[in-house]
């Protein structure tokens, strides 16, 4: 399949060589603004797939090179205003990057899955919907997966259980108000017990993003591993069960707005959102995570005309 990168940055770029060992992954198209940056990437990308058994074919290129993607990935960025400690500082100047980006992807590649990766994450799935008009089922952003990865790290490591047996997932906004799902959190079909420490944790792994990014200047290995993992559970119609940023509809009085809840990924695209049993304090908590997104959609509604 061929999977378009729209965005060659350090995310982009690092998300192209993650994909290169992947099964069904034949073609990688970079597009980028710097676009001789962009074709140096690429042509690094080709030398490192000669080293692996199956042949990719890496390029760069422009957006209408993207026509003929099974999957198109947005990574594309505003620079990151100084300091930047909220990922909704980038709403209006990403809003009026999508609306420059998103229309003409979906006229070229109009049958392609869109995997949002770029921050406000929910708010921006929430806007590829209105510039696009594909239907919900083929746009998805990245929102929770890495939080719900770093969170079952820490977890691992209290519990004693390897974190791929832990079914844990944050959920709601990929931001401040996210929360730990601790009344569905089960190891081995045993719950996991709900206990301030394992707050004091869910807070941890909410704060590790931003302070990576305050360390090195950006965030690139655990998104490319958490955009590969939606990417292969497309491309191997997985029906991987995956918290990620869908559209909710008429779930805990939600509706139309772009958050993090468990959905099935498959050839498709979205196969099938759950809605999870929520304690009555996870409810609220997710009713505050949408206002929080629906604020942040109306300031890029009113910023950018829509």
């Amino acid at each position: 399949m061929k999977i378009s990168i729209v965005g060659a940055g350090t995310v982009g770029v690092t998300l192209a060589y993650t994909l290169l060992p992947k099964s069904g992954v034949r073609e990688v198209l970079l597009v980028g603004r710097n676009r001789g940056k962009a074709e140096a990437e690429a042509a690094d990308l080709m030398h490192a797939q000669t080293f692996l058994e199956a042949p990719v074919v890496v390029r760069s290129g422009v957006l209408a090179d993207v026509a003929d993607s099974g999957i198109v990935v947005v990574c594309a960025s505003a620079p990151h205003p100084k300091p930047f400690k909220d990922r909704r500082l980038l709403a209006i100047s990403n809003a009026e990057l999508m609306k420059s980006l998103l229309p003409e992807i979906a006229r070229v590649a109009p049958d392609a899955k869109l995997i949002m990766v770029s921050n406000p994450v929910d708010s921006l799935t929430w806007l590829a919907l209105q510039l696009t008009g594909f239907p919900p089922q083929r746009v998805i952003g990245t929102g929770t997966l890495v939080d719900s990865f770093r969170y079952r790290d820490l977890l691992s490591r209290d519990i004693g259980i390897h974190p791929g047996d832990l079914r844990v997932y944050i959920l709601g906004e990929h931001g401040d108000s996210q929360f730990p799902a601790m009344s569905i959190a089960v190891a081995g079909a045993e719950r996991i017990e709900d206990n301030e420490e394992r707050r004091v944790l869910a807070e941890r792994a909410k704060r590790s993003g931003m302070e990576v990014f305050e360390g090195k200047g950006n965030t690139c290995y655990a998104i490319a591993q958490a955009t590969a993992l939606i990417i292969r559970a497309i491309l191997l119609d997985e029906r991987a069960t995956i918290p990620v940023t869908v559209r909710v509809d008429d779930y805990l009085g939600v509706r139309g707005l772009c958050l993090s809840l468990p959905a099935v990924i498959g050839s498709a695209g979205i196969v099938r959102v759950l809605h999870p049993d929520l304690s009555p304090e996870e409810q609220l908590a997710f009713r505050s995570c949408a206002k929080s997104v629906g604020e942040t959609n109306d300031v890029i509604r009113e910023g950018i005309g829509l």
